[in-house]
């Protein structure tokens, strides 16, 4: 299995040329609900009985400990939503991934056509973090503003019997920045793909949830911004992606990179 390359196939073909327990990380966004047009010639058509196999394939693949970001939203058809991000959560934990969180990408100033008549506008996606076994790293962005900062922990907790005591913490300082929460707030961006997998995102994940040398896959790559990140990040990568153009695109990325 060659490391820091994008296979040009499916990603099913190139999980079988790995190895048991191979990849630290995943994160990806695959072509949920047909939302985008992609390349015709490349005869794409994804549904539950496309998607199963993928789903088993990464937990095959994936290392103790190790974590799948899985990037989804639903389409809405005849006035409902499909829910496929759910049946696919579910999924992922019939097959032994714990669900160790459901993270919201919101995305800032999006423009939803069309919605706003019968419903509120979606300007979100879910990222769900599923983990085989107890996740292994966790590295967590603190970068979130503390109104308190610099005021030191006061007060009590209250115990079960109705009785109180001084909190553990008391007369720790607060940071001027705590972790962050798991609503992200990232702009979408283009990249010469229909679905624009932004940079931060993947890059925020990216640092979260593996360390340096750690190996880094893709299984739909498009324009390459998983691997991309990953370089910035001194990570491996791989990556699967079925379109020749994308592939293109990814590498000239890439190069530019190294």
């Amino acid at each position: 299995m060659e490391i820091n390359k994008i296979y040009n196939e499916d990603c099913l073909d190139t999980m079988a040329k790995m190895p048991d327990c191979f990849v630290d990380l995943t994160v990806t966004s695959p072509p949920y609900d047909n939302l985008r047009s992609y390349k015709k010639d490349i005869g794409l058509q994804w549904n539950f009985d496309v998607f199963k196999p993928i789903a088993d394939g990464l937990y095959r693949v994936t290392k103790e400990g190790g974590v799948v970001v899985w990037v989804v939203g639903d389409a809405t058809i005849k006035g409902s939503e499909t829910g496929t991000s759910f049946k696919q959560a579910l999924y992922f934990k019939d097959i032994g991934f714990n669900l160790h969180d459901t993270m919201i990408y919101l995305k800032p100033n999006f423009s939803a056509v069309g919605a706003l008549k019968t419903r509120y506008a979606p300007v979100f996606e879910y990222m769900f973090v599923f983990t085989k076994g107890n996740v292994k790293n966790f590295n967590p962005i603190k970068d979130r503003p503390c109104k308190t900062a610099g005021k030191a922990k006061r007060g009590t907790i209250r115990q079960r019997d109705g009785s109180t005591k001084r909190k553990s913490n008391e007369g720790w300082v607060q940071p001027a920045f705590g972790q962050r929460y798991n609503v992200w707030e990232i702009s979408p961006q283009s990249n010469g793909h229909p679905a624009p997998f932004p940079e931060k995102l993947a890059n925020d994940h990216i640092i979260s949830w593996s360390n340096e040398s750690d190996i880094i896959y893709d299984p739909f790559m498009g324009s390459g911004t998983t691997a991309k990140m990953a370089i910035l990040n001194k990570r491996k990568y791989i990556g699967s992606e079925i379109s020749k153009e994308y592939c293109d695109i990814a590498e000239k990325r890439i190069n530019e990179n190294l």
